[in-house]
């Protein structure tokens, strides 16, 4: 029983999300059909244009949902998993955990951030091991566990920026 707890911590510690589950499409009106469950792939290339300003939006639809550790779906969100679903929305498929996710896109030096990059913090880690998505200026949109919730917050407050470690554009 005591080594099954160790495995349980150490996975929690690694980042915000270690489920790897994959992001079901939130249908709405007008869009097409999604696959059959079972049928979706795990990551999808490239789209060959992204309408940055659209997934800002997505995102930014989702304020008030439920933090929920290992979530990736619109009943509650951990921070991996709220970008993934995002980006999925949009056509892109992005891995499921924060340090696949660093690993993407284009490095993005953090004074030409754009609406739609991905910002990335290291909070139980030294290397990133939290994600969230500008929605411009000095203002980005997470899912973090500290008080629950999907919310907007700025980039240059105390914790955040001090903890900022990258920044990756999603193409």
């Amino acid at each position: 029983m005591r080594p099954l707890l160790v495995v349980m911590l150490l996975a929690g510690a690694a980042g915000c999300a270690t489920s790897g589950a994959v992001p079901r499409p939130f249908p709405g009106a007008g869009d097409p059909p999604t696959a059959p469950r079972g049928t979706e792939p795990a990551a999808s290339p490239s789209p060959s244009y992204l309408d940055r300003e659209a997934v800002v939006r997505t995102a930014l639809g989702f304020r008030g949902v439920p933090y929920r550790d290992g979530g990736s779906d619109p009943s509650g969100f951990d921070c991996s998993g709220f970008v993934q679903y995002v980006f999925a929305q949009h056509g892109l498929g992005l891995p499921r955990e924060v340090r696949e996710q660093f690993r993407l896109g284009e490095e993005v030096d953090p004074r030409r951030i754009e609406p739609g990059d991905l910002v990335f913090f290291a909070t139980v880690t030294r290397s990133a091991s939290h994600v969230g998505m500008s929605i411009g200026g000095d203002e980005f949109v997470h899912a973090p566990s500290s008080r629950g919730r999907v919310r907007v917050e700025r980039l240059s407050g105390g914790y955040w920026g001090s903890r900022l470690v990258g920044v990756r554009r999603m193409h």
